[in-house]
């Protein structure tokens, strides 16, 4: 993977180019084969297409060009593609993204993917106090919630890598979106991962859900693929596979999480993320110790509040017994294209009397790769 150099002479070439020391200087990547290529930032590069206005059969009838933009605007290294409908965004993993074992962490790949998503909402001018609300939203206090998240990692970025991410949405029946992913190596240009996520409509003062009315729809779909575009085709996924509760006492648990201060976002709740931390806290040490998270899927079903307190559990999937990946037997197993992995059940709940439930998941794991 392309990596970040953090000598002497690069510091001093990236400050140039960052505009905070002389005239801007490209920065020369290798990628593949391909000659080496370059991009300024941010005094003289040329500014990307703002938005592109489409009729209903996708053909593009205006193009309104961007302005200057915020600091921020200048410095981000992401950008509307060609046709206006998706969005690229690169990102280099720092130091305090990497976990145990030495890669980025899943909740670092799930910040990464809100990220991207939010600046694709500003590339077109939306969001400018909230997670990608439309005009018409802000008007009437709606914001955007996290119904449903499934990622897959196929390989973890290390400190210092670079990931491109592209993301687009799409409409996703009456009540949602849907917003899509694709993770690449960019010094590769290798498919690193993919996910995919639904989105519901919630007032912000009643936190009920509220189905998708046509104005939003309108403001959104104007910057969406016509055609169904999936990041993962889900006939060979388990992406949309029901998840089922699991029945307390899990097999493995983690009592009494509570939400950090920093655990809450501008939309006044738990942010999606941390639910993923959460899921995670209760699976078995040996599983860590000897497996990487492959997939993850999440069922966002009531949000979780500053002073809640929740209990996370897990079961094996299936049989309930742990099995060698190289075994022949047992349900708890999954393969794809040839490869075995340990499937999980997870259930978040409210550490009441009640036990609401919060967040039901699936993951599966993968035997992690032999050092030499």
């Amino acid at each position: 993977m392309l990596k970040a150099s953090c000598n002497g002479s690069d510091r001093v070439q990236f400050m140039a180019q960052c505009g905070f020391a002389g005239q801007p200087a490209s920065v020369l990547v290798r990628r593949r084969s391909v000659s080496a290529v370059g991009f300024r930032y941010p005094m003289n590069r040329v500014l990307s297409v703002r938005a592109i206005v489409s009729d209903r059969d996708g053909a593009v009838v205006n193009r309104v060009g961007a302005e200057a933009g915020t600091l921020a605007d200048r410095l981000r290294l992401g950008s509307l593609t060609e046709d206006g409908l998706s969005y690229k965004e690169k990102f280099i993993v720092r130091s305090y993204e990497v976990g145990i074992n030495k890669t980025a962490t899943v909740e670092t790949i799930a910040n990464l993917l809100q990220e991207v998503g939010c600046n694709h909402a500003q590339s077109v001018g939306y969001s400018t106090d909230g997670f990608a609300t439309t005009p018409t939203m802000r008007k009437l206090g709606l914001i955007w919630v996290t119904a449903r998240m499934h990622i897959e990692v196929y390989k973890y970025p290390a400190w210092s890598d670079v990931v491109e991410i592209e993301t687009w949405c799409q409409g996703e029946g009456r009540v949602g979106i849907r917003r899509d992913f694709i993770l690449k190596d960019y010094a590769t240009d290798q498919v690193i991962g993919r996910a995919t996520s639904k989105w519901l409509m919630m007032n912000q003062e009643t936190r009920r859900l509220q189905k998708v009315s046509d104005d939003v729809r309108e403001e959104v779909l104007i910057y969406c693929p016509r055609e169904p575009r999936l990041a993962i085709p889900e006939e060979d996924s388990n992406c949309l596979k029901k998840i089922p509760k699991l029945e307390d006492p899990g097999q493995y648990s983690r009592l009494r999480l509570m939400p950090r201060r920093a655990d809450l976002d501008m939309n006044q709740h738990v942010n999606n993320v941390t639910y993923i931390g959460w899921v995670l806290e209760s699976m078995p040490q040996e599983i860590i110790d000897s497996h990487e998270l492959h997939s993850i899927t999440l069922d966002y079903r009531r949000e979780c509040q500053r002073d809640d307190i929740v209990d996370s559990l897990t079961s094996i999937e299936g049989d309930g017994v742990l099995l060698e990946v190289n075994g022949t037997n047992g349900s708890s197993i999954a393969w794809e294209h040839g490869q075995a992995y340990q499937q999980f059940l997870h259930l978040l709940k409210l550490s009441t009397d009640e036990g609401l439930e919060i967040n039901r998941g699936r993951t599966a794991w993968r035997k992690k790769a032999s050092r030499l």
